[in-house]
This record gives C-alpha cells, structure tokens and sequence, in this order.
C-alpha cells in the first residue's frame, strides 16, 4: 500500500507542475515581456525619418515600455498568486453507479 500512496503522490505532483506550467498567465506575460523588450530596442534604436513619419512621436518605445509593463504585470500576478490545484475528488465509491443508474460503475460493487 506505500507503493501505492507514494505512485499517487508523485502522479498529483506531476499534474500540479503541469498545470502550473500552462498557466495562461505565464504564456501572456511572457510574450508581452518578449514582444516588448524588442520594441522598445527598436524605439530606443530610431531613425529620423521614422520620428517624422510619426509625427514627432517615439511610437515604437511608448508602444515597447507599456507591453514590458504589462508583461510584467502578468508575470508578477502570477507569482504573488499562483495556481491552486483543486484536491483530487474521490471518483471510486462503493455502491456508486454509472450514468444510467445501472450499477457497475468501477468500484460499484464485487
């Protein structure tokens, strides 16, 4: 039965990192950051004739700063409030039945 507890265990840790992992908030904050350290690379780095065609605006470094802002805003939230996975809920009952009401649900009977 240790084995058993120990396999169940390390199977409930496994889906926790995983569902950690594909937080949406992770995908989100992670590309903003990405997308907005190159646009505000591009902002700091612009030419002449790009502030002209702007209107005397550095569109590309406000446009950078406030994804980097945003990016790491989600990333932030993500840390300060991560996942809580849901305890596993007991699917396995004696007497349970199956979607019918016959019984013969797994653990339904002998």
């Amino acid at each position: 039965m240790s084995d058993l507890h120990k396999e169940v265990s390390e199977l409930e840790g496994r889906s926790a990192t995983a569902a950690r992992l594909f937080d949406i908030r992770l995908i989100i904050g992670g590309l903003f950051t990405l997308y907005g350290v190159i646009v505000t690379v591009a902002g700091v780095f612009v030419s002449d004739a790009d502030m002209e065609k702007a209107e005397g605006v550095n569109i590309n470094l406000w446009t950078g700063l406030a994804m980097l802002a945003l990016g790491l805003f989600f990333l932030g939230w993500m840390k300060l409030r991560p996942t809580e996975i849901p305890p596993p809920t007991p699917t396995e009952e004696p007497g349970a039945t199956d979607e019918a009401g016959a019984p013969g649900a797994p653990g339904a009977g002998k």
